[in-house]
């Protein structure tokens, strides 16, 4: 006969293994600056295309690879592929230990953002196959405005599958980032001024 308590214990351990899902779920960012900038030889190596052949990603600059990683719904993400997205290079490592790295533009700067109301994770250089959001297909407002006064992006987007969504920031400026969704509004401080920068935004609460 089962011990009256069992089936309490066994609703606890559902929920420990809920929570722990959900968790993994919001941290699915593992990547962290060295804060070691790279090399000018690192920077300017030649691109591995066999690599690029093998993840079908061969002819694409950083900004295909990155529209084509960030927007692709969760469920068809590769497995085998972390995308590194950093100020001045798309950094692509497999599960055979294999990296190459592709130049980001010279005047732009990706930076994704994943607004949220009541779960976030730590976050530093976005992984475009691995970071999940709370927030996935939502449609929020982005404005980023400049110390000056200029305002760089105002308009409606919609988060990707991943709970983020992506945008092209100026070199060279610090801004604020707001994002409001349904009368509920976060900010932040964001800049592009350094190579070590942060491109994962995940501290623009919801309220």
């Amino acid at each position: 006969m089962p011990h009256p308590a069992a089936p309490h214990r066994r609703k606890l351990i559902v929920a420990a293994a809920a929570t722990l899902a959900a968790a993994l779920v919001l941290t699915g960012c593992a990547t962290a600056p060295s804060h070691e900038p790279a090399s000018p030889s690192t920077n300017s190596q030649a691109v591995d295309t066999g690599f690029l052949a093998d993840h079908d990603l061969d002819g694409l600059d950083a900004a295909q690879v990155i529209e084509r990683l960030d927007t692709m719904p969760v469920a068809d993400r590769p497995t085998d592929l972390i995308a590194s997205v950093q100020p001045d290079a798309l950094v692509l490592t497999d599960d055979q230990k294999r990296e190459t790295r592709l130049p980001m533009p010279e005047d732009e700067v990706y930076i994704s953002v994943a607004p949220y109301r009541e779960q976030t994770h730590d976050c530093y250089f976005h992984s475009l196959t691995t970071c999940l959001g709370e927030l996935a297909n939502t449609e929020v407002q982005v404005t980023l405005t400049g110390e000056d006064g200029d305002v760089f992006l105002d308009e409606v987007r919609q988060t990707y599958d991943n709970g983020f969504v992506g945008i092209w920031v100026p070199r060279d400026i610090k801004a604020t980032l707001s994002v409001e969704h349904e009368g509920q509004v976060g900010t932040t401080t964001i800049s592009t001024m350094n190579e070590d920068d942060p491109t994962c935004i995940t501290a623009v609460q919801l309220t």
